[in-house]
């Protein structure tokens, strides 16, 4: 099956910056594989490997080569997947907010894995949220490792304020809409009662119904894992979770988070900076109510 991925990125960024982040090997060794050799001219190569690269492939499968380079335009580049001919184009622009990227992938043949086109748009997700980290100084960069046999998005996040009241945004119906950005949820706190945050969105047309659903694991003021399903509605990926565990830190809280099940790296997508954002949310409303008690 052959098929072309297509999206369109905004970064705040000027145009050179987001060129230069793509033609310098230092650079996309920062953000985007282990290992880069470029040859910045048509029939030159745009090699990447290592583990930081889909596939994990060695230098000797590093075999990217330049189709078009035109500086500040566009660059078109091929790579080989599963032993399948594929091509990426980019075309640079400008746009009232940034820069701007636009991506066509095109897949030529049949990768022989299921879930093709998904696993073409999360690997771009993931690797687009890593160059706004990098364009915006570094600090988020999260290098998938796609040798890891059980990959995770773990984060770490101190939050000013006691244990009880992190457990409490985590766990009252009302705090828990605010920060994770849902009008319809529901909690029961005990093992199997729900824990449903509801989401509505389309994908490809469709209608979704994504978010979480129900408690796996609690321990009272300590840990809470629930369930979290595919944010694409596809019944045939396995759910994951979500997991928080508490450990105080005096008058503050050190909230460890976890969201796996995943059932390959590229799976990933842009959940590392998704969850940026939404335990972000959390760390201020859990340190507002220490602020605004009442």
């Amino acid at each position: 099956m052959s098929f072309s991925f297509t999206h369109t990125w905004t970064f705040d960024a000027t145009r050179d910056a987001v060129f230069s982040a793509l033609l310098d090997a230092p650079q996309l060794e920062r953000w985007f594989a282990e290992r880069v050799k470029i040859d910045a001219r048509i029939g030159g190569t745009y090699g990447f490997w290592g583990r930081h690269t889909l596939g994990a492939p060695a230098e000797a499968d590093a075999t990217q080569r330049i189709l078009a380079l035109e500086p500040l335009e566009r660059l078109v580049y091929t790579w080989k997947l599963h032993g399948v001919d594929t091509e990426v184009e980019l075309k640079f622009g400008t746009s009232p907010k940034g820069a701007t990227l636009a991506l066509t992938h095109s897949v030529k043949g049949s990768l022989g894995i299921t879930r093709e086109r998904e696993l073409i748009d999360d690997h771009w997700r993931f690797v687009f949220g890593n160059l706004a980290a990098h364009l915006a100084g570094g600090e988020g960069i999260v290098r998938p490792d796609f040798t890891d046999p059980r990959p995770e998005v773990r984060m770490t996040v101190h939050i000013d304020a006691p244990n009880d009241t992190v457990w409490r945004t985590l766990t009252d119906p009302a705090l828990v809409g605010k920060w994770f950005g849902s009008e319809k949820v529901r909690i029961e706190l005990v093992p199997g009662g729900a824990y449903e945050v509801v989401w509505e969105y389309k994908v490809d047309g469709r209608d979704v119904i994504g978010g979480t659903t129900r408690i796996l694991d609690i321990e009272q003021g300590k840990r809470l894992v629930v369930q979290w399903l595919d944010w694409r509605g596809d019944l045939s990926v396995d759910s994951q979770f979500i997991s928080f565990t508490l450990e105080p830190k005096g008058k503050a809280t050190a909230l460890h988070f976890v969201h796996g099940g995943f059932g390959r790296t590229a799976d990933l997508s842009d959940f590392p900076f998704g969850w940026v954002y939404f335990l972000g949310n959390l760390k201020e409303m859990a340190a507002k109510q220490v602020a605004e008690p009442g």
